[in-house]
């Protein structure tokens, strides 16, 4: 019986990880295509990473957040909330603003003084 319980108990414990959301760091860009930047100009490319970034930094709070209100529900139910749109979109902005910090690099811009 005591095997039996001990056995229940890991099993539990470790179901209760099942789909929890992706840690922020852990979430890379996609890559994508840099041809709709190749005719802006610098200033137009640091508007845009500016954007993004903080874009970025409010995908990252929320997929914070969804981590917090998964890891409530995983002790509730054992059962996680798992990446929503929030960990997809923030995958797609990273990937943008490492495109267009490579056309920047590739056209030469300077990040502080456009």
């Amino acid at each position: 019986m005591v095997k039996a319980s001990t056995i229940l108990l890991i099993i539990i414990s470790l179901t209760g990880c099942i789909n929890m959301p992706t840690s922020p760091a852990q979430i890379t860009g996609t890559p994508s295509s840099g041809l709709q930047y190749d005719n802006a100009t610098c200033p137009r490319l640091a508007t845009e990473l500016a954007s993004l970034t903080r874009r970025e930094n409010q995908l990252v709070v929320a997929q914070e957040q969804r981590i917090k209100s998964s890891q409530v529900q995983a002790f509730m139910l054992w059962y996680g909330q798992g990446d929503g749109v929030e960990a997809s979109e923030l995958s797609t902005v990273r990937g943008e603003k490492e495109t267009i910090l490579n056309v920047m690099a590739h056209k030469k811009c300077e990040q502080g003084n456009n």
